[in-house]
């Protein structure tokens, strides 16, 4: 039986956004986002996380670091009665690279590449999933990808919404947090 799942952006979407996340400390989970996970969770959803991580590019983080702090992300998530089924991460970043990391991918979102990767490993059904962000390249991987797409006003969702017009393609909803997107997309399957 294929799944269906919760694509969802990091920071910004679960967590507070913090400009180059380093350290566990900066951490601090979004209010309701552990509801909100739990409430798919209960659905019988898949919930993935699919995150650029510059950080690793730029040399700011290692792999490991990054490792720890979606460590301490899934453990806070526990502490709240949710769980994330796999975290997918884009180490690359085309200019700000450094070595093997400075190179144009097919993982860094707005490139559909982690979406189609945890399709593979999870047995994913794209066209009966859904990509959740805050920002125009979240959705724009998960439109390119064959999900359909949320806007959420936390991070930068509230100044990306103003840039819609004009766009290719516009979001299938627009929640005010991850919690309101979880209660859409499970009224709308129900």
């Amino acid at each position: 039986m294929r799944n269906h799942a919760i694509f969802l952006d990091r920071d910004g979407t679960i967590n507070e956004e913090v400009h180059h996340l380093s350290h566990v400390d900066q951490l601090q989970l979004l209010p309701s986002v552990g509801e909100a996970i739990k409430q798919l969770n209960a659905a019988s959803f898949k919930v993935v996380v699919i995150t650029n991580q510059s950080v690793v590019a730029r040399g700011i983080i290692s792999q490991e670091e990054l490792g720890d702090i979606h460590k301490t992300m899934k453990k806070q998530l526990k502490s709240q009665g949710a769980h994330v089924d796999a975290v997918y991460f884009c180490p690359h970043h085309p200019t700000a690279g450094v070595g093997a990391f400075g190179i144009t991918c097919d993982c860094r979102k707005p490139q559909p590449g982690m979406l189609l990767q945890a399709s593979a490993d999870l047995n994913i059904t794209l066209e009966n999933s859904f990509m959740i962000g805050d920002t125009y390249n979240d959705l724009a991987a998960g439109h390119a990808a064959g999900c359909r797409t949320i806007l959420v006003r936390t991070g930068y969702g509230t100044k990306t919404e103003r840039q819609l017009d004009g766009r290719s393609f516009q979001p299938d909803y627009i929640a005010s947090d991850l919690l309101e997107a979880a209660q859409w997309i499970i009224h709308l399957e129900g």
